[in-house]
């Protein structure tokens, strides 16, 4: 087995690696290279959807994603990401095409939390079509002592698709008002003790007791920071490529750019965080 840097700033690629059969110590190896990197994926896979559900719950408990029409009919906890992304006139289906685009962590609105997130390749279109990730430990690093300083304490509020309900459409009438729920904008790693600045654009609702002027301000200032100089991956995928990212501490984002007439499907489960779960906000 062989684990090298995918980037600086986060991610690392395994190779010669069966996750099927891999010993204990190539699992803990694995684990401790997620830590560090923050992404990390293991090439080469050939799985069934119980080899991939079984490889999730070594990071911790998997559960169903609030979008129902893109879970699997036989398996509720694995999400079919790519399917339907035309229309029946071929024109592009783009909450579907667009999914996971634009900078943000996954799950921040729901209370269970969400420690980590799982995506196996298994058709991947001729170009395009990447998936980008970024160092939040090194967005926190990144700002000026006095904005840390500032932000220290603060919470926000999160809500699928963020205050425009972007995306809402991809959910059930009785999901799209869901209550929000609530992180501080400074998360610190269970695992690592590192701080990172947690701060999600594409689903948030409000930053808590701001004015409306203030909190704008506030958003604009922590955006132009979010993603650090050298923080970033860009993934090409790969047919079995199997990833698993940290959402306690990276960003990511879809590139929603490859061949409509291509087909970009991925098994996705979702796994759930043991600490740092999110307020729900009932007030």
């Amino acid at each position: 087995m062989k684990i090298e840097k995918a980037s600086p700033g986060c991610g690392a690629i395994v190779t010669d690696v069966d996750v099927r059969s891999m010993s204990d110590a190539e699992w803990r190896s694995i684990y401790e290279a997620w830590l560090e990197a923050g992404v990390i994926c293991i090439r080469g896979q050939s799985l069934t959807i119980q080899d991939f559900l079984r490889y999730g719950q070594r990071f911790g408990q998997i559960f169903p994603h609030l979008v129902k029409k893109s879970r699997h009919p036989d398996h509720p906890e694995l999400t079919v990401m790519g399917i339907d992304a035309r229309n029946a006139d071929g024109s592009v289906n783009k909450p579907v095409y667009t999914r996971g685009h634009g900078w943000h962590t996954d799950g921040p609105w729901d209370p269970k939390g969400c420690k980590a997130t799982q995506l196996y390749g298994l058709e991947i279109p001729s170009r395009g079509g990447d998936t980008l990730f970024a160092n939040m430990g090194m967005a926190y690093d990144a700002l000026p002592i006095s904005l840390q300083k500032r932000i220290e304490g603060l919470e926000a509020d999160y809500v699928y698709g963020g205050a425009s309900r972007k995306s809402a459409d991809l959910l059930e009438p009785e999901d799209r008002n869901l209550p929000p729920v609530r992180h501080p904008l400074i998360r610190t790693h269970r695992e690592t003790g590192r701080k990172t600045l947690y701060f999600n654009p594409t689903h948030l609702l409000r930053i808590v007791g701001l004015p409306d002027k203030e909190a704008t301000a506030l958003f604009q200032e922590l955006e132009a920071y979010q993603i650090a100089p050298g923080a970033e991956y860009r993934h090409k995928w790969q047919v079995g490529d199997l990833i698993t990212w940290d959402n306690r501490c990276t960003l990511h984002s879809a590139t929603a750019d490859y061949p409509i007439e291509e087909r970009r499907i991925h098994w996705r489960c979702t796994i759930a965080s043991e600490d740092a779960k999110g307020t729900l906000v009932t007030d």
